[in-house]
């Protein structure tokens, strides 16, 4: 039988799981190997029944903790997708001052009728068994992660930084154009998308297994940046990931 799919949507912008919408040719073959249930961005139809639950989102409120357990008791498999749901991502900017500050800064006299908590990955919430990382996903990196979980296989995570996919791209180092970037410590995967496009890395695939933050820390500081700048930067998508500095 085909595995039950649920995708869900927590504290993001669904950029996510528009990226697996966009999957359009290979959407024939995704739906024919599994059965989709429950993905609000797509259908209408809901079932509380799956195997596998992909989650698009922070968690940033007290009923999206209940919400989440919920889904862990019923799945076989959870996995995040996204810097929100992987890392907390830029919602965690919010965590550095009060959340009755937030609140009104955010809804005004209204503040009273919302509420918030301090943004967390998924993965503080609850066990996951695998995260795809990134903002947006990339989608050729879904498709292969559920070909392998279909072929009983744990999914490769990628390991190395960004920067070896640049040297494979034959990019120009943006250190050499006068830029700045996270690349050297950060989860390759996106085959270095960002400076392919003329643009710099911004970490939001996370940090690699092990980073050299001191030695990035250093380049950076040579680049002309003060250690709030730098801060800032790690700060970005990854202020919820602990980061040890010399």
């Amino acid at each position: 039988m085909k595995p039950k799919v649920a995708v869900f949507d927590f504290t993001c912008c669904e950029g996510c799981e528009l990226q697996i919408l966009n999957c359009e040719e290979e959407m024939p073959d995704l739906v024919a190997a599994l059965d989709i249930v429950t993905f609000r961005e797509a259908m209408t139809e809901h079932n509380d029944y799956y195997d596998i639950a992909f989650i698009d989102g922070a968690c940033s409120r007290e009923s999206e903790v209940v919400r989440l357990k919920e889904i862990r008791a019923r799945a076989k498999m959870v996995i995040p997708i996204g810097a929100c749901a992987c890392l907390g991502g830029v919602n965690c900017l919010k965590n550095s001052r009060s959340m009755d500050e937030v609140l009104k800064a955010e809804y005004g006299d209204a503040a009273r009728y919302y509420d918030t908590i301090p943004a967390r990955p998924i993965s503080a919430v609850i066990p996951i068994d695998f995260f795809i990382p990134g903002c947006p996903i990339v989608k050729e990196e879904f498709i292969r992660v559920v070909q392998e979980i279909l072929a009983g296989r744990t999914p490769y995570q990628p390991s190395t930084p960004v920067c070896a996919e640049c040297k494979m791209a034959g990019n120009v180092c943006v250190f050499d154009k006068g830029m700045t970037c996270l690349g050297p410590v950060t989860r390759g995967g996106c085959q270095a998308s960002c400076v392919t496009g003329g643009a710099v890395c911004w970490g939001c695939r996370g940090l690699i297994d092990e980073p050299n933050v001191n030695s990035e820390k250093e380049i950076l500081e040579k680049a002309g940046l003060s250690v709030g700048d730098i801060l800032k930067k790690f700060d970005l998508f990854n202020a919820c990931q602990e980061v040890t500095w010399k």
